[in-house]
């Protein structure tokens, strides 16, 4: 097996602070233009009225458990490929990323066959009305493929960013969504063609700018890319290879999946409270996630520096790295959550002007803006276990707020004068607990892994 010797950005020598915020502005402005496929499709939604609104963001919740079935694959990806590039191990580099394809191929079939099955009894489970159930599977129905394609656009992005490389896949972003920007008012309200598909013509075009986007990763690494190329003599199904990934990767799926049930519990709780209710928490939620987003890039770039200089043995510079990302990320979330304080409300009647849902979505916003501190803090902790390559003490931390979170809330649930603000408190609550663990954790695994840094942990 023969490969073009080909530099990989190495993240073992240099300024830390440097490499961070050189991969997490790439990797934000590609996240910031993700976000917007589904912040385009509920702006043209919002038009639609309530019961849109509530059904396609109920319906949005399943991109929680095929985020957690993606990080499977990506966070396995990044871990390996790091390590792979650490130890200066081009063709292990390149056999993870042929077998993550095979692996992401195989997951894409899977959620289309399943969630066409489930689709239905999921909406009638979370929907607060017909109109809402209605409404959420149509958009499931046309978003799925769009789903089944993240797989492949996480495989190759994750590969690029393990070898410490992030401007292709967000250039490939960015065009899947001025696409989508395009198709959105095309197929939703019918511009131009007089024949609006409402919330199906939401999930159809993100669907299509999906598959557009794979296209072209798939040219990028076809024409471009040599150090993680595709290579069909490595094609043939490793389960050695999907072990290691599997490995890595589904305790940190575990951890979106818990999100998943936190996410379906809070609409569960809140059906009787109406569309109103659903609709002003969708668009907080989806306000929040794209709030999140820079904190997020810090830890997708935080990944990859950990995962090189850990497997170099350079371990000064992975708890280095670990420090300059959770002061970078609470910088960030800090003047976020001043934001929020000052200007939700500006930030949720871009999206809707229904009296009851801008109250709903205020409020929350406001409230939850509160933990983005202890939210970015969680964000860097998981990076880190991923780079280490354990990413067991990402779950654990994360069930620690889903206990704390769904045993208080589904007690107050029983009380007849409870309010929606109380479930927002718990929330905070939650999260601070996980901010601690997720702290507790990372010191622990520090001081288990690198034994030469120990004194200098309990210095600092």
């Amino acid at each position: 097996m023969c490969y073009k010797c080909v530099p990989v950005k190495d993240l073992t020598a240099h300024s830390i602070g440097k490499h961070i915020l050189q991969m997490a502005l790439p990797i934000a402005a590609g996240m910031l233009f993700q976000t917007l496929y589904f912040l385009i499709d509920l702006y043209f939604v919002a038009h639609l009225g309530d019961a849109a609104i509530a059904g396609v963001s109920a319906a949005g919740n399943v991109m929680f458990i095929i985020f957690a079935l993606t990080q499977v694959l990506g966070v396995g990806t990044v871990a390996l490929i790091s390590h792979a590039a650490g130890r200066k191990d081009q063709a292990d580099a390149t056999r993870v990323f042929n077998q993550s394809c095979s692996l992401s191929a195989v997951c894409g079939l899977l959620t289309l066959v399943i969630g066409y099955l489930v689709a239905a009894p999921y909406m009638h489970t979370l929907g607060a009305d017909p109109a809402t159930v209605g409404a959420g599977i149509d958009y499931l129905r046309w978003y799925l493929p769009g789903l089944a394609l993240q797989f492949a656009v996480v495989a190759t992005g994750s590969a690029l960013r393990g070898t410490g490389i992030v401007q292709p896949a967000m250039v490939v972003q960015v065009l899947t969504v001025i696409l989508n920007a395009i198709l959105a008012p095309v197929l939703i309200a019918g511009w131009g063609t007089g024949h609006p598909l409402g919330v199906a013509g939401a999930g159809l075009a993100s669907s299509l700018s999906l598959a557009v986007g794979v296209v072209l990763l798939g040219i990028y690494f076809h024409r471009l890319e040599h150090y993680v190329a595709f290579d069909a003599t490595v094609w043939r199904w490793d389960f050695s290879v999907w072990g290691r990934l599997m490995r890595i990767g589904l305790p940190a799926g575990g951890e979106f999946a818990l999100m998943f049930v936190y996410m379906g519990v809070i609409y569960w709780i809140i059906r009787p409270f109406g569309q109103d209710a659903q609709a002003g928490f969708g668009v907080g939620m989806r306000l929040n996630q794209s709030l999140f987003l820079p904190a997020m890039a810090v830890a997708f770039a935080t990944a990859p520096i950990v995962g090189q200089n850990y497997a170099a043995g350079k371990f000064a510079r992975v708890r280095e790295t670990f420090v300059r990302a959770t002061l970078i990320g609470a910088v960030i979330m800090g003047a976020l959550t001043l934001l929020c304080q000052w200007r939700a409300e500006w930030l949720v009647r871009a999206f809707t002007t229904e009296p009851g849902a801008v109250a709903v979505a205020t409020q929350f916003l406001k409230l939850i803006s509160l933990n983005f501190i202890a939210s970015g803090l969680v964000f860097t902790c998981s990076a880190v276990f991923q780079g280490l390559g354990n990413t067991v003490p990402a779950v654990l931390s994360a069930a620690t707020r889903i206990v704390s979170f769904i045993v208080p809330a589904l007690w107050l649930k029983q009380q007849p004068q409870f309010r929606l603000v109380e479930l927002w408190y718990i929330s905070i609550a939650s999260m601070t607990v996980q901010a601690v663990a997720s702290l507790w954790l990372v010191r622990w695994q520090l001081q288990r892994r690198m034994p030469d840094t120990a004194a200098a942990l309990e210095a600092g």
